[in-house]
């Protein structure tokens, strides 16, 4: 039984991590997107909401990558990737908010940085991480 137990715990894990990784991948495009819809010759509020969008998408896409890695890798750099893209994100909303257009990209921000904050939850159980070794269950 707890076998099946652990194997449902993993998988709980493997799917808030695939969540947590859509959610980045979803709110790196609406910020790209976003991003290119601000002139160029913008005033400079508009200029730090592309900018924020920008540094967004890329903080994102970089957390993607991360969480699209082997399971077995440092926690601890992981859960530091994941604070730093929830608190780029939340940042990002807060430009957005109160731009014409910008509350898709405000809201994809919310969802990934939340995604976050659930994913960094099941970090810290330990029956949550996937083991490669030969240990028993006890």
């Amino acid at each position: 039984m707890a076998s099946t137990t652990s194997q449902q715990e993993l998988f709980r894990f493997l799917e808030d991590r695939f969540a947590c990784a859509q959610a980045c991948t979803e709110c790196a495009r609406a910020c790209a997107m976003r991003a290119s819809l601000v002139d160029p010759d913008a005033t400079d509020r508009q200029e730090l909401v592309r900018r924020k969008g920008i540094m967004c998408a890329e903080v994102c896409d970089a957390t993607c990558r991360v969480l699209a890695e082997e399971p077995g890798q440092d926690e601890a750099g992981i859960r530091a990737q994941l604070e730093w893209c929830r608190t780029v994100c939340l940042e990002c909303a807060h430009a957005f908010d109160g731009q014409p257009g910008g509350e898709d990209g405000a809201k994809a921000c919310r969802a990934c940085a939340q995604a976050c904050t659930d994913f960094i939850a099941t970090l810290g159980r330990p029956h949550a991480r996937p083991t490669t070794g030969d240990r028993e269950s006890r």
